[in-house]
Formats: C-alpha cells, sequence, structure tokens
C-alpha cells in the first residue's frame, strides 16, 4: 500500500490534482462554519432531531445546515436539477436532440442545469427561510430576501467549487463535496460513541458488534455496486472498400445497481414530508399523521422499502432505453448469440434488466433500512450508519480510486489497486 501511494506521488500531475482538491475541501469546510447574517442558531439546533427531512440534508451538508452556514443547502439544488434534467431529456425532443451531440451538446445541458440550480436554489432558500422565520432575529420581508440570497450564493458558490474540482482536481467535484461533508461528520459519530462508552450506556462488546456490522455492510455495498451482468455480443465482419471491419466479440455490462442511490433520495424525500411540514403546523390530527411516519415506525419502514424497490424501476426504465441499445446493436452488426437483432434481443435485454433490477432494488431497500436495526442491535443511537450515506461515500470512493488508476496506468505498468 505505501509502496503504491508512493507511486502516485512521484507523478507531479497527480500530484497536483490531489493537492488541488484537498485545497478545495479545505475551503468548503471553512464556509461550512460562515453563519448567515440575522439567524439565531440555538433555535435551529432544536429542530435537528434523527428522522426529519434537516437530519438528512444536514447529514449531506456535513453539519452546514444545523448551524445554518452559507453552505447550509449544501449543493443538493443542483442534485435536484440534474434529475430534472436527466428526466427530462428522455421526454423533451431537444434535450434528447442535446444529448446525442456529444460535447457540445453536454455543454447546453449543463448551463440549463446551472440555471437551474439557482432557480430552485432561490426558491428552496425562501422555502426555508419562510419555514424558519421562527429564529431570525428581526423577522420581516427584507431579512427573508437577504437570508434567500445568501442561501442561493453559498449554493451557487458550491456548484462552481465542484466544477473546478472536476476540471482541476481528481474524481467528480460535486460527488466529491456530498462526500467530503459526509466523511466530516465520522468524528463527531465516534465522539458519540466514546461518550456513551464512559458513560457505561453501551459495552465494549457494543462497539465491536457496530465495527463487525459496519465492516460488513461496506464490503456487501462494494460487491453489489460492482457487480454486473456481461451479455456477450458478438459483431459480424463487414468489408468497407478494401478493409475489413468487426468480426469480434465484447459484452455489455448491465449493473445490478443501475439507478444508484436516487431511489432512496427519492423514497425519503417522500415520506419525509409529513414530518417535516407537521413541524410548522401545529394541528392535533396533522402531529398524529406525522407520528405515523416518523423515522423507525413499522409503517414507515414498510413503505419505505416498498417506494425504494418501486423508483428504483422507474429510474431505471427512464435512464436506460433497452429498445434504443437494441436497435444500435443491429445498426453496427452486432447481434447477442442466438438472438435475432431487433425485438427479440430487445425483449431479452429487458427480462434480463428486469430480474437484475429487482436483486438490485431489495439490496437498496435492506441498505436503507439496516440503521434501524443496526440501533437494535447494537444500542447506539445518533450515530447514523448506513443508508444514502454509505452508498454515496462508498461509490465515490471507488470511482475515484479508479480514476486514480487510471492515471497512473497511464505512466506506469504497475497501478494503484492491486
Amino acid at each position: 500500500m505505501l509502496a503504491a501511494l508512493s507511486n502516485i506521488l512521484k507523478i507531479t500531475e497527480l500530484r497536483q490534482k490531489i493537492v488541488f482538491t484537498l485545497t478545495m475541501f479545505l475551503v468548503f469546510r471553512a464556509g461550512a462554519h460562515i453563519p448567515v447574517p440575522g439567524v439565531d442558531v440555538k433555535v435551529i439546533e432544536q429542530l435537528f432531531t434523527t428522522g426529519n427531512l434537516f437530519g438528512l440534508l444536514d447529514l449531506f451538508s456535513g453539519g452546514a445546515l444545523s448551524k445554518f452556514s452559507v453552505f447550509a443547502m449544501s449543493i443538493t439544488p443542483y442534485i435536484n436539477a440534474s434529475i430534472i434534467m436527466q428526466l427530462l431529456t428522455v421526454v423533451v425532443p431537444k434535450f434528447e436532440q442535446w444529448a446525442k451531440e456529444g460535447e457540445e451538446g453536454r455543454k447546453k445541458i449543463t448551463q440549463i442545469t446551472r440555471y437551474g440550480t439557482v432557480v430552485l436554489g432561490f426558491i428552496q432558500a425562501i422555502g426555508m427561510a419562510f419555514g424558519l422565520r421562527a429564529a431570525i432575529i428581526h423577522p420581516g420581508i427584507g431579512s427573508i430576501l437577504l437570508i434567500a440570497l445568501t442561501l442561493t450564493a453559498g449554493t451557487t458558490f458550491l456548484m462552481w467549487l465542484g466544477e473546478q474540482i472536476t476540471e482541476k482536481g481528481i474524481g467528480n467535484g460535486i460527488s466529491l463535496i456530498i462526500f467530503a461533508g459526509i466523511v466530516s461528520r465520522m468524528p463527531n459519530g465516534l465522539y458519540v460513541i466514546y461518550q456513551y462508552l464512559t458513560a457505561g450506556t453501551i459495552s465494549v462488546f457494543n462497539v465491536l458488534l457496530f465495527a463487525i456490522i459496519a465492516v460488513v455492510m461496506i464490503v456487501f455495498v462494494i460487491a453489489i455496486q460492482q457487480g454486473q451482468r456481461k451479455i456477450p455480443v458478438q459483431y459480424a465482419k463487414r468489408v468497407v472498400g478494401r478493409k475489413m471491419y468487426g468480426g469480434h466479440s465484447t459484452h455489455i455490462p448491465l449493473k445490478v445497481n443501475q439507478a444508484g442511490v436516487i431511489p432512496i433520495i427519492f423514497a425519503s424525500s417522500v415520506l419525509m414530508f409529513p414530518v417535516t411540514i407537521a413541524q410548522f403546523i401545529n394541528v392535533p390530527w396533522v402531529k398524529t399523521v406525522a407520528g405515523w411516519f416518523a423515522w423507525g415506525t413499522p409503517l414507515q419502514t414498510s413503505l419505505y422499502a416498498l417506494l425504494i424497490i418501486f423508483f428504483t424501476y422507474f429510474y431505471t426504465a427512464v435512464t436506460m432505453n433497452i429498445s434504443d441499445m437494441a436497435e444500435n446493436m443491429k445498426k453496427y452488426g452486432g447481434f447477442i448469440p442466438g438472438l435475432r437483432p431487433g425485438k427479440p434481443t430487445a425483449d431479452y435485454l429487458d427480462r434480463v434488466m428486469t430480474r437484475i433490477t429487482l436483486a438490485g432494488s431489495i439490496f437498496l431497500a435492506l441498505i436503507a433500512i439496516l440503521p434501524n436495526f443496526v440501533v437494535w442491535f447494537t444500542n447506539i443511537q445518533g450515530v447514523y450508519f448506513g443508508g444514502t450515506a454509505l452508498l454515496i461515500v462508498v461509490g465515490v470512493a471507488l470511482d475515484t480510486m479508479k480514476q486514480i488508476e487510471a492515471l497512473v496506468l497511464m505512466r506506469h505498468y504497475q497501478g494503484f489497486m492491486k
């Protein structure tokens, strides 16, 4: 491992990329401690209890939301804008055309995503400032607008920061910012465990059990994230002029978890919406309904798992066009051995994708509800481990390591990962 790290540091370009990325992380963490003007932070902190939408968003922002800093919204509006654009690409013909135009088309889509981020960020900031108006020292339209503009500017700056990391650093900048925010909460979680241990609330056995479950979950997530079904494809030989093309074999990698972490985000947002709204409405029956959807209740856990399975199929169906895949194979002379090109190939791919998506959706549901059982087994509360955070951390770490591996292999025969 030390030899591999030494191999990385010898490459000047890679070393500069890593230093630039770490520097941007410092900027991000520094901004997470700059408070929004005109807000009483102590009132904000009372809202952050386990199981509401604020707690999930605070995890993504690396604690910036509970401090109500300028980065309180984190990069969430950009994620929402990207998801909306991805869905619109399938629906709107113009966006679909841009997606097929290569680099120029992607630039146009990226530009619209940026504008969408600013608009969604401002709307979310207005809603957040209005909903948390009890924490505003001098409530009024001017104060709400000032807070909304400050939060929107913070999100826009984070979007720019992520693009700079993507361009000049290593890995995907937006993903790495979320990664940094989640990882920055780990020392706080370890300190909470230490406090429980010293107070006698839990034993050393509970801590060891928690560590074993954590390691098993990480290994399980890596195995599923890397898992794929390879569909063999054979290309027929064809003569163009005096040259012969084709005649080679390859495969189509269909990922078990094609939808990534998106279904968990969708499902958690839907289920936590009633709980979050109930915090601002002081009506008895609203509080009762919100109690049914509280984090960890049997109804919430069951609906959570079912919604994740549903959104996994929905998002996979939207983002993967099986018919286009089969048509492109036919256009370039490719075929799956034993199947005719065209509709039979599309039906086969659809059948295979449906089966492996079932496995992927069940995996996502298990990972998402596992933190409830971790608390029950270990008796360690207040330490979030699993679900969205674990998938993001593992996924980003794997992608970043692959990029480092590719850069190292360009200059050395021996890579970073064995």
